[in-house]
């Protein structure tokens, strides 16, 4: 199989365009496609992404455009649309896609409705592509910029995981190989529910004990459900579960994070998204994950806890008090 040169962008948000300017820096030739034409105007014309990626200037061989046939009959595509918006953004892609191309699935949530991952969005809208997961510890800020990030790289054929591999990776953007894509994605998904939690423990003052607490308990949430799901249990204690999950919970650098921080101090739902452009993928993802975990019998203690606060079903010093009184048990 030849090499990749071109890679394709869906999605203009904070992680696509910190991804594009990832393949830019490793010498690819890049496409960014925005749905806001504004962002695609800002970074032809000034290389850069004020809208989602505010300070940091972009390579200027990205080219962005809002029109999806500029991505026809590149080497690897980026999906990095919002979860909840995937379906649309692959299904309008399709005309442009052919068999064998490989697309790797960059966007962390379960679809409301369906109560489906990413990969099953992707089997249903392009069924004949070879797809591939991106999932880890990575603040787009962080990655535009060229600091070092590490993440997991999952997919079922190595020599596609290889090819993408060599193509976006840089001395500092370092992607390790998998073959779980089910556990690649369902930690990203998971972690962003409890990121949210973790924001209200510290918006709360409950201390550092119980943001320790909701992690290590929240991780053994996102292992059971995986594995439910069908993933490996030892794939959530790598980059894409554990390590995803310690940096969204530990930083108000996550958006997550800090909806829940804003839900700890008395704030309300629509206060804590309010004026903010990029999506919170926990807030869509944490009805979803209640209900799925309930689908599944799994206990989901914690998330099923953000989601009634989400939904007003529970304030959020009920949620609290819930999760306090329920029956002890041994850890595992």
């Amino acid at each position: 199989m030849s090499e990749i040169e071109t890679v394709g962008v869906l999605g203009s948000g904070a992680w696509g365009t910190a991804l594009a300017q990832v393949c830019a820096r490793a010498g690819r030739k890049v496409t960014l496609w925005s749905h806001e034409p504004d962002v695609a105007e800002a970074v032809n014309r000034e290389h850069a992404n004020p809208s989602f990626l505010p300070g940091i200037k972009l390579d200027p061989s990205i080219r962005a455009s809002t029109d999806m046939a500029a991505l026809k009959g590149l080497d690897l595509i980026l999906a990095v649309p919002p979860a909840q918006h995937m379906r649309g953004v692959l299904t309008a892609f399709a005309p442009f896609s052919r068999p064998g191309l490989p697309v790797t699935l960059c966007a962390k949530g379960v679809e409301q409705g369906s109560l489906k991952l990413m990969t099953a969005v992707l089997a249903e809208t392009l069924p004949q592509v070879q797809p591939s997961v991106l999932s880890g510890p990575s603040f787009a800020g962080e990655a535009a910029r060229g600091l070092p990030v590490a993440v997991t790289l999952a997919c079922g054929d190595q020599e596609c995981a290889e090819r993408i591999a060599r193509a976006i990776a840089t001395p500092s953007f370092r992607p390790y190989f998998g073959d779980d894509l089910i556990g690649a994605e369902a930690g990203g998904a998971v972690k962003n529910v409890l990121a949210i939690a973790c924001g209200v423990v510290e918006g709360r003052g409950l201390g550092r004990s119980a943001h320790a607490a909701v992690i290590t308990r929240g991780f053994a949430e996102m292992t059971r459900l995986a594995v439910a799901l069908g993933a490996r249990q030892e794939t959530l204690a790598g980059l894409c579960g554990l390590g995803d999950l310690v940096l969204t919970c530990s930083s108000p650098q996550s958006r997550n994070m800090s909806v829940g921080l804003a839900l700890g101090r008395g704030e309300s739902l629509a206060s804590a998204l309010a004026g903010k452009l990029s999506v919170a993928e926990g807030v869509a993802s944490a009805p979803a994950v209640e209900t799925l975990a309930r689908r599944l019998g799994v206990e989901t203690p914690i998330c099923s806890a953000v989601a009634a606060m989400l939904s007003g079903r529970a304030g959020v010093d009920q949620a609290i008090e819930g999760l306090l009184a329920r029956p002890l048990k041994t850890e595992r």
